[in-house]
């Protein structure tokens, strides 16, 4: 993930990392990997404020998650996530989600954000996938 920031950030790219406050196995799980990668502090930034900024946002890139993505938790009332708070992911202009496959999350339900017309997903393992994209970034720069 820190190539992959590395890389984008010189070419101009502003990136930060939205944080969902169940992403992981506990509360603040994510936090502490990103610190781990040595991501900025000042990059992650909480659901609450960062869910107002992804429509003016370019690309959305979604790692792994699946219901704290979900836009059935804003609409369908029949969903057992209905009404559980999400990053609006889905209100990007481009959104690129990672998963090893598309089986459903802990709610056990399809997820709407990886049908969606803007939405493109790259199927592996993330480190593995986000490694290529890096790689592909630095190759580039010839």
């Amino acid at each position: 993930m820190r190539e992959l920031y590395d890389q984008l950030t010189r070419r101009g790219v502003e990136v930060k990392f939205a944080i969902h406050p169940v992403a992981g196995r506990m509360p603040g799980h994510m936090n502490v990997l990103l610190a781990e990668a040595e991501i900025p502090y000042d990059k992650l930034v909480e659901m609450d404020e960062i869910n107002s900024e992804f429509p003016q946002t370019d690309v959305a890139l979604v790692v792994g998650a699946n219901d704290v993505v979900n836009p059935a938790a804003r609409h369908d009332k029949g969903s057992p996530i209905y009404g559980m708070p999400i990053l609006n992911a889905d209100k990007a202009k481009t959104v690129i989600a990672i998963k090893r496959t598309m089986n459903p999350g802990f709610a056990g339900i399809d997820n709407e954000l990886y049908t969606l017309d803007h939405t493109l997903m790259l199927f592996g393992d993330a480190k593995q996938v986000i490694g290529a994209v890096a790689k592909e970034l630095a190759d580039g720069q010839h």
